[in-house]
């Protein structure tokens, strides 16, 4: 059987722990693999790694970073399909979705690549007789990412790129369900010249966790997850005196009025919903409809969702793949059970679904809520899987109110024609991402991720330049030089004068 060891100082680094997490074929059931799961003393030894080469990395030339960085660009490039096929394997969604996931991760090794104007200081020159004053950033020294199996190669490239390319250092804790991914990144970044110890990855379950935010030589932290680990996270890191960007879960809306478009709207919601079977944090996972559309805007999703192909995730006519893990599978489907009891219509009932050939994979169909109420379970929670909910309200008022009383804040979108209410409720409306007929609205590598409310603790989104000054400290310089034409002024105990 393989075995995922850590990669620590620049090499594979055989766990030492004697602990062992399984790797799951989700489309089969079948464990194929195992992951080391680090020791405390492990912990120390990749934190260690990293401060070493904190010596000479945080004093390098932008030139050399980014030289690093454009042959790391081009090595992703050339390696989309061997990591797509990493992710397919063990965490199960579909080749094309896979390969989508690098695309985006790639964006952001771009925004690194030009880390030059995003690391430009500032100055003021003459601002009293002789005095100038500039303001520069530094890097912190050692940083971590905690980084979730739903995106085991794109969430940790919206961090280590940028990280590194600010003067970081960085250990990755990637999921121990999909571990294999950040592995290869880490071999081919080696590949493209980065020092050993800059990038380190480290495998783990909680006691790899709490050793990284504990962990005295550890400057900031880096986290997406759930809301629950979010908040953990972001206090146990921030009472050890860390900086901390901490993403948590999300229940997003799409509100759709009686202008819009159905059809464009049914097949965003489809889309929203079910992609990568619904494991993903900006899913849309609840509609609310406005007015009279509700009935036929079921339907038309209903239609959609029904032609929908499940299947593994290697076979090319797949358009969704099984959920990461048995668990998860029958935790996602004791929502749609329990939907009819607290008063929700099961349009459709995805709980009994399975493939033929493949059935010990973790499986589950489509599934498709009505009249949902705010108060039951499947609305509350965030479900995490291929169930979408539709709620009914009255009016855009109504639907406002109801979305901004979740406590999620992570995405959000607005179906209509109307420009007017889209600029209303582009501004009304409590989330850090919104989409206007844009379903999923994550937004492009130089701009910020990042949600509102219990969708994200700390004050800095991920990635664009929310990640750029988080991986990174202002420091600010007043320089006075005397004029050698001046005889010695002599010493003044006064306040300098600006005027």
């Amino acid at each position: 059987m393989k075995t995922v060891h850590h990669w620590i100082g620049g090499k594979t680094v055989e766990g030492a722990s004697g602990n062992y997490g399984p790797v799951t074929d989700p489309a089969t059931g079948e464990v194929t693999t195992r992951v080391a799961l680090a020791s405390l003393e492990e912990v120390d030894a990749a934190v260690a790694a990293a401060k070493d080469a904190y010596a000479t990395w945080g004093t390098s030339s932008l030139a050399t970073r980014t030289a690093i960085l454009f042959r790391y660009r081009a090595l992703l490039d050339a390696h989309r399909e061997d990591i797509a096929r990493l992710i397919t394997a063990e965490h199960g969604k579909v080749h094309s979705d896979a390969l989508g996931e690098v695309a985006r991760g790639l964006e952001i090794v771009e925004l690194a690549c030009g880390i030059t104007t995003q690391l430009k200081g500032e100055l003021s020159t003459q601002v009293s007789n002789r005095v100038d004053v500039s303001a520069i950033r530094q890097s912190l020294g050692v940083v971590a990412g905690i980084t979730p199996f739903n995106f085991p190669a794109m969430v940790p490239m919206w961090m280590f790129p940028l990280a590194v390319a600010c003067g970081n250092t960085f250990v990755l804790k990637p999921s121990e369900k999909d571990p294999s991914a950040a592995n290869l990144l880490a071999e081919l970044a080696a590949e493209a010249g980065l020092p050993d110890g800059v990038l380190n990855v480290l495998h783990g379950d909680k006691v790899a966790v709490d050793g990284l935010l504990s962990h005295p030589d550890v400057a900031a932290v880096s986290f997406v997850g759930s809301t629950p680990i979010a908040r953990y996270i972001h206090a146990t890191a921030s009472a050890n005196g860390k900086r901390v960007q901490a993403l948590g879960g999300a229940k997003n809306h799409m509100l759709v009025l009686p202008d819009a478009d159905l059809d464009a709207a049914a097949d965003a919601a489809v889309s929203a919903a079910y992609g990568s079977a619904g494991e993903r944090c900006m899913a849309i996972s609840a509609v609310v409809a406005v007015g009279s559309i509700g009935d036929e805007l079921v339907a038309k999703i209903k239609e959609r969702a029904e032609k929908i192909k499940i299947g593994p995730g290697g076979d090319p006519s797949s358009e969704m793949g099984p959920l990461i893990t048995a668990a998860h599978r029958d935790k996602v489907a004791s929502y749609v059970t329990g939907a009819a009891a607290q008063g929700a219509e099961v349009v459709l009932d995805g709980t009994g679904f399975t493939v033929e050939g493949f059935e010990n994979g973790h499986w589950i169909g489509l599934s498709l809520l009505d009249h949902v109420s705010t108060d039951s379970d499947a609305y509350k929670d965030e479900i995490f899987g291929p169930v979408l909910c539709v709620l009914r309200t009255e009016t855009y008022e109504e639907g406002v109110a109801l979305m901004n009383a979740s406590p999620f804040g992570n995405g959000t979108a607005i179906f209509t024609r109307d420009g007017g209410a889209a600029r209303r409720f582009q501004l009304e409306i409590q989330a850090g991402m919104v989409g206007v007929n844009v379903p999923i609205p994550v937004p492009v590598g130089y701009h910020s991720f990042g949600g509102w409310k219990d969708s994200l603790f700390g004050d800095h989104h991920v990635y664009g330049n929310d990640g750029v000054h988080f991986y990174t400290r202002g420091k600010v310089v007043t320089t006075r030089w005397p004029d050698p034409a001046d005889a010695p002024a002599g010493v003044d105990l006064g306040f300098p004068r600006n005027h």
